[in-house]
């Protein structure tokens, strides 16, 4: 297979857990006979330095022109100033956008050998394997009006939360056809009792229910579901939600897994090329200390394998690998070990190569 991948490191630790991906991917295309060919280019405060802006156009037309994009992170201290016009984050909105991705899954899975890495008890890790499905196109990120009123008073801000049904109706159906092939059961969280939009997404999610029965739905307020995932974890499936609440709850979930670094994610949309990335930050206290976990963006870079470029059977010797070296010691920081970015990443390689 040929196959075009646009490599978007971006800042803080971003293009150490990239590289990784990248390494790993080119050992997977010289072990199968593929070829891929990786273009990189700027996106975040790294950008916003060099062109002004969090992604330029010529950056778009690349990923549009891709089959896939793999993206490190964005943001750090230099770019933190909520007042700036400019802020690294919007590179992901604007990507997100162009690319017309609007479902983001977000895989959480406990290692048997990582019960005791999490502060949630060991007991209640056993067996938790989900699937966050966040839209990413709607909500409180991209509702307008959108802005900060001066008035007679003071100054007050509004954001606005908006869905339309088409966006709830696209993102339910694509978590009840990934609940098809797993356990048949999906968890739709929302804030039904106060927001009219979730009252919308209630309605689109049991009528979708009804047109699938051999799927089992559970309805589930946001603050239940935020308690659950502590105390139950092993009772999720399938969740789907809108755009905050997931990207609130995928952060609270990743401590499931011993480590947010251990967590990736596949951005997709009805055609062209997804995007994958590991849901952790820039981490910029420990950028250019090879500190930094890449089983994040390694996995990221199985979910672009099978999602992308429907390879399957690489994509599972990916995560086969990475549980080895898991299951074999292998332990960044994070993870109370001793390994660098590199070092980690050699030993997964080791374990896709073995004979």
């Amino acid at each position: 297979m040929k196959a075009t991948l646009v490599v978007l490191p971006g800042d803080g630790i971003g293009p150490e857990v990239t590289s990784s991906a990248v390494q790993v991917l080119r050992t997977i295309a010289e072990r199968g006979g593929h070829q891929f060919t990786f273009t990189e280019h700027l996106i975040g405060g790294c950008s916003i330095e060099k062109h002004g802006v969090a992604l330029t156009e010529e950056t778009l037309q690349a990923c549009k022109a891709s089959d896939a994009v793999l993206l490190g992170a964005v943001g750090g201290p230099k770019w933190d100033n909520p007042n700036s016009p400019v802020r690294p984050e919007q590179g992901l909105l604007a990507i997100r956008k162009g690319l017309g991705l609007y479902a983001n899954l977000r895989p959480v899975r406990s290692h048997p050998a990582l019960l005791n890495s999490s502060p949630v008890k060991a007991d209640r890790l056993a067996g938790v394997d989900m699937i966050v499905v966040r839209e990413l196109t709607g909500g409180l990120y991209f509702g307008e009006p959108k802005g900060r009123i001066k008035e007679r008073t003071g100054e007050r801000a509004v954001d606005t939360m908006a869905y339309h049904d088409y966006e709830i109706v696209r993102i339910v159906e694509l978590a009840f056809r990934l609940a098809r092939s797993r356990k048949k059961k999906v968890t739709s969280v929302d804030k039904a009792n106060v927001l009219e939009t979730s009252r919308l997404w209630r309605q689109i999610a049991s009528d979708i229910a009804t047109r699938n029965p051999e799927v089992a739905i559970e309805h589930m307020l946001v603050d239940t579901a935020a308690m659950r995932l502590i105390t139950s974890p092993a009772s999720f499936d399938i969740m789907v939600t809108e755009n905050t609440f997931g990207d609130i709850l995928t952060d609270e979930a990743s401590v499931l897994a011993g480590s947010m670094g251990m967590l990736p994610s596949a951005s997709l949309g009805d055609k062209g090329p997804g995007l994958y990335e590991p849901i952790h930050g820039s981490a910029p206290d420990i950028a250019g200390k090879a500190l930094a976990n890449p089983i994040g963006s390694i996995l990221s870079s199985a979910m672009l394998l099978r999602h992308s470029l429907g390879l399957e059977q690489e994509a599972l010797a990916i995560e086969a690998a990475a549980d080895r070296a898991i299951t074999d010691g292998c332990r960044t920081a994070d993870l109370g070990g001793k390994l660098t970015t590199q070092e980690m990443t050699k030993e997964i390689i080791d374990r896709i190569t073995e004979k």
